[in-house]
């Protein structure tokens, strides 16, 4: 089943455009505040666009005189918390879809048996919620949502609470349930990992507007939006394309290995560890060289991670602890900093 979104919500100055295949994966990406809950109250019809519509498989769900509540879609909605009924037992919460939509408690019972087993929780079945635990209960959440035979899965930060043992295992439930069913879902995250792991292509929102979207590996590895970047963990200076680079929106060039055409918008992306810091003008081959002043130093492992304000943009680096010492890197500190042409990617915005 195919969904289609061209919605806009005036009060939160969301406005959206986008399609999902049947059997795919989309995944929703953005910082906090980008939209990205709203969006999904507008698929479950939590909420009204205050334009647009939405259409799932053909049939609109949502436009300018229609509005067909939340349990009349099709939707199954899987969030942080579980929200399984305390006074239920595992199999009874499972087996509440079904029974809701006039399925006899035999057939109801038999359902929630087979998606128990499903997400590897059939040993709960007797126990009530208070009993499970966090990734027990996230696997129950799951075995319900899809026990009323959902047309469209929407999957909001299904693994944000759950602590570093329970996530992975549930994360792995997630995939093998998704793609065995070939199901269509849309996961809003903020973990890269979720992304990679479950989804077959990626939206990125920023202010509520669509600012990236593309094959997940395409926006992990050269991204086109700040948020991205910083999933990547790379560093993105945007601007215009030029010749042999990037003239960025101060003016400052940025040379680099272009993969466009000039007079594009575009982002010059390069790695924290290609920034070599200085004290003074290293001069030299280096052809990016610009004056920063250091904002933040942060241990990142064997690294120590200097964000810098220069010119042309911010700018990370990844430098030694060594080397962090006998700079004297400290918030304030005036340094120089210096990039190869070659480790720079210029690319078009999409």
């Amino acid at each position: 089943m195919s969904l289609e979104v061209d919605v806009a919500f005036a009060p939160r100055a969301l406005a959206v455009r986008c399609e999902v295949a049947a059997g795919e994966v989309l995944a929703v990406l953005g910082p906090n505040g980008a939209g990205k809950s709203t969006l999904l109250a507008l698929l479950a019809g939590l909420l009204r666009p205050t334009a647009g519509r939405v259409v799932l498989d053909g049939r609109v769900l949502a436009d300018d005189r229609t509005r067909v509540p939340p349990h009349r879609r099709g939707v199954g909605l899987l969030a942080q918390d579980p929200l399984l009924f305390p006074h239920l037992s595992v199999e009874d919460n499972v087996a509440f879809g079904p029974r809701s939509a006039g399925a006899s408690r035999r057939r109801a019972r038999a359902r929630a048996a087979g998606l128990l087993a499903e997400v590897g929780a059939a040993g709960f079945a007797a126990r009530r919620p208070h009993e499970l635990s966090g990734g027990q209960a996230q696997r129950v959440a799951l075995a319900r949502a899809l026990a009323a035979e959902p047309r469209l899965l929407l999957l909001d930060e299904p693994l944000a609470a759950l602590d570093v043992t329970a996530a992975p295992e549930v994360r792995q439930v997630l995939r093998r349930v998704l793609r065995g069913g070939d199901r269509t879902a849309v996961l809003v995250t903020h973990d890269p990992l979720d992304a990679l792991a479950l989804a077959d292509r990626v939206v990125v929102l920023d202010a509520g507007r669509v600012v990236e979207r593309g094959a997940v590996q395409d926006v992990l590895t050269t991204p086109r939006s700040a948020f991205g970047a910083r999933l990547a963990g790379l560093v993105l200076l945007p601007g215009t394309l030029t010749a042999d680079g990037l003239r960025a929106d101060d003016g400052t060039a940025v040379s680099g290995r272009v993969h466009g055409a000039a007079g594009e918008r575009g982002v010059a992306l390069f790695s924290p560890s290609a920034v070599a810091v200085h004290a003074a003008d290293p001069g030299g081959s280096p052809r990016n060289r610009w004056p920063a002043h250091v904002v933040d130093v942060s241990p990142r492992g064997d690294v120590v991670r200097v964000r810098a304000r220069a010119a042309v943009g911010e700018v990370l680096a990844d430098v030694t602890v060594a080397a962090a010492a006998e700079l004297d890197l400290t918030p304030g500190a005036t340094v120089h900093l210096a990039v190869k042409a070659t480790a720079v990617q210029v690319h078009p915005t999409r």
